[in-house]
């Protein structure tokens, strides 16, 4: 039976990691369709949604196996439900991968975003890429260590975030009220896809150190 047990984990693991792995090619493609206005991949992307949202139900489906068959205790099943936790937020960095394929879409054949902030978010683009991969490679080999650095990376995301909000919010702002609105979504959808990173990396460091961690913090728990 345990053998069979650390087969599912295995199995587990690895849906794990090809949902972080199908966020973060979602993330790129729709950053192409967002600076290149390139219709071909923001369809892409709203077309894989799909494959991650069957993926996530695949995630669901096996630990609700595994429960079923194994009944499992204490860290086993600490380790299935964290499991859940983590495929939800993966999920949810295709979702706004999504939402910025959607936004780019809407604009088309128009650039989603003007030349002053092209350049922020294609360091946002570049950050969130970066997290998306440590995110699958921490998914694939448990580190704390490396899981913690996606602390750091987020801080980076943010301090663009606020950079974008200054130019919007900049008397010199010159193209209106619905640019700027579409510009402030965009730079969330970002800022929030690599939240959701930090969080699977924060429930990966609970499990290997029984350590919670919360906004950059480590408390005993």
């Amino acid at each position: 039976m345990r053998v069979e047990f650390q087969a599912d984990l295995r199995e587990v693991s690895r849906l794990l990691v090809e949902l972080a792995e199908g966020a973060r090619v979602a993330m790129r493609r729709a950053t192409t369709a967002l600076l290149a206005a390139d219709r071909a991949a923001g369809e892409a992307v709203i077309a894989q949604d799909a494959d991650l949202d069957e993926l996530y139900r695949q995630v669901e489906e096996k630990v609700a196996d595994i429960l079923a068959r194994q009944a499992p205790v204490a860290s086993d099943l600490r380790l299935l439900i964290t499991a859940l936790h983590i495929a939800a937020d993966l999920e949810r960095m295709g979702d706004l991968a999504d939402h910025v394929a959607k936004t780019a879409l809407r604009r088309h054949p128009s650039p989603a975003v003007p030349a002053e902030l092209r350049g922020v978010f294609k360091e946002m683009a570049n950050v969130a890429d970066a997290i998306a991969g440590k995110v699958a490679t921490v998914l694939a080999e448990p580190d704390a260590k490396l899981a913690a650095e996606l602390e750091t990376d987020d801080d980076v995301m943010d301090d663009l975030h606020r950079e974008l909000f200054k130019v919007l919010l900049g008397d010199d702002w010159p193209y209106g009220a619905e640019t700027a609105i579409d510009g402030a979504l965009l730079g969330r959808f970002y800022e929030r896809f690599a939240d959701h990173a930090v969080n699977s990396g924060r429930r990966v460091i609970y499990l290997l150190t029984g350590e919670t961690v919360t906004d950059g913090s480590v408390a005993n728990g």
